[in-house]
């Protein structure tokens, strides 16, 4: 997925994932996204500092049903 592809995603309500479903794509309220491990909480960035570079490769972000997410 490309970085406007996982924006508008998440901006949809669509549970996307980095990587695994361990990894989820969030906004919060300061209208950044952030890429959140759901087993403790910690997050990075989408993003690199300036906007452009995904912390990622483009094919490890994918959409799924918000039941497959791991608790």
């Amino acid at each position: 997925m490309t970085l406007a592809e996982i924006k508008t995603a998440v901006d949809a309500g669509n549970r996307v994932h980095g990587m695994n479903v361990g990894y989820v794509v969030t906004r919060d309220c300061l209208e950044k996204y952030l890429i959140t491990f759901t087993r403790n909480g910690s997050a990075i960035g989408l993003t690199n500092r300036d906007g452009t570079c995904l912390n990622g490769l483009p094919e490890e972000f994918f959409i799924t049903d918000s039941a497959e997410v791991l608790q």
